[in-house]
């Protein structure tokens, strides 16, 4: 799989930011899908942009989308949509009961858009990475509103919104799919403080509360039921483990730190946990450690269906090069494809050969592994 970093937030400097339209994906759609096709990639995570959408309270233009589904529908590629990734129109207190109200609406309206211009079976993430997007606004204050203090109170706002969101698509669309998406993550306590063993156990735990209330393990009133929880995406990257409280574990190292855990164990006190359809939602490296990162995460898979995780797929995220988000100027280095303008201003996709050598290898260990136990996909 392979996903398009849309992210469409205000960051820390109060500028607005368009990753589908800094990176050209709006523009380029169609060649970036036969990009992937030549690659053997054929589902793939994308962005409705809500803040282009609704310009106007209520008013929904959704020319900005409309070529994008047409390019899936020409390429026949599966898309996941994202709704909501981390921007929302500039009148909204994401505060507010309005929000939830508004964000419903405009689930409603961009799911009878996809229906009425494309045939297959609709996938959506109504709020991307709840936990993450609470904790970069409530605690580390990096996304707008930049609310130090609330991120308890708005994780629980976007399940509210997420459940809202979800229960417009289904009345346009009954069949369609749902996944969360949130990071999974593992922290353990310095090898000197024993006494911090807990405090790492419980922020290793604060993984699954959106989950949890989605699904109506806790927090009844937001009025979570299992039905909500249909796929669950995990994303992984190499900083997903660390010491308490903020000292990462080096993945690069060799040998590994021993408090690192497998991935595939990772996923496994997920599935335990939900006994959901799984698929790793994000997962990229940058630089000279793509191809190495790619490989090993192929090889955590096999480890996981050899296990019987029901994993269905592994999106490279982001496929096509992207920049920061707090400097527009600095590019990670961390897709399939670097974006090199022209004269004219395109900005070329130019495959990274050995990247792209190391993917190939990743899709044959994936595709020599055994078919895990399967779970019933019904919502």
């Amino acid at each position: 799989m392979a996903g398009f970093e849309s992210a469409c937030h205000i960051n820390s400097d109060k500028l607005r930011l368009d990753m589908l339209a800094v990176t050209q994906h709006d523009q380029q759609a169609n060649n970036d899908y036969a990009l992937l096709r030549s690659m053997g990639i054929s589902t793939i995570r994308d962005g409705v942009r809500w803040t282009c959408c609704e310009r106007t309270p209520g008013q929904y233009d959704f020319s900005t989308l409309g070529p994008m589904i047409d390019a899936a529908n020409q390429q026949h590629m599966q898309v996941i949509w994202n709704l909501l990734h981390y921007g929302w129109p500039d009148d909204l207190d994401v505060f507010s009961p309005a929000f939830v109200d508004r964000f419903a609406r405009f689930c409603r309206a961009a799911a009878s858009f996809i229906k009425q211009y494309s045939d297959s079976l609709p996938y959506y993430v109504p709020v991307n990475e709840i936990s993450f997007l609470a904790w970069a606004i409530g605690h580390a204050g990096f996304i707008y509103p930049f609310a130090a203090g609330r991120d308890k109170e708005l994780k629980r706002q976007f399940v509210r919104a997420a459940i809202a969101g979800i229960e417009a698509i289904w009345s346009v669309e009954p069949s369609a799919r749902i996944a969360h998406v949130e990071p999974i993550i593992n922290i353990v306590a310095p090898l000197d403080r024993p006494d911090m063993a807990e405090l790492a156990v419980n922020e290793t735990g604060s993984q699954f509360e959106a989950w949890d209330m989605l699904s109506g393990r806790t927090h009844a009133v937001l009025g979570g039921h299992p039905g909500y929880l249909d796929l669950i995406g995990c994303n992984y990257y190499h900083s997903n483990q660390w010491e308490y409280p903020n000292k990462r574990l080096r993945w690069e190292d060799t040998p590994r730190d021993e408090r690192w855990v497998p991935l595939h164990q990772l996923l496994d006190r997920v599935y335990q946990r939900y006994h959901r359809p799984l698929f790793i939602a994000e997962t990229s490296h940058f630089g000279v450690g793509r191809g190495r990162w790619i490989t090993e995460i192929a090889s955590e898979v096999c480890a996981a269906h050899s296990i019987g995780i029901p994993l269905e797929g592994i999106c490279i995220y982001p496929i096509i090069d992207r920049p920061d988000w707090q400097d527009l100027n600095h590019w990670h280095n961390s897709g399939l494809w670097d974006l090199i303008p022209d004269e004219n201003g395109q900005l070329q996709r130019v495959l990274v050969q050995d990247y792209a050598a190391d993917l190939r290898r990743a899709q044959e260990i994936v595709n020599s592994c055994a078919t895990p136990r399967r779970v019933s996909s019904a919502a």
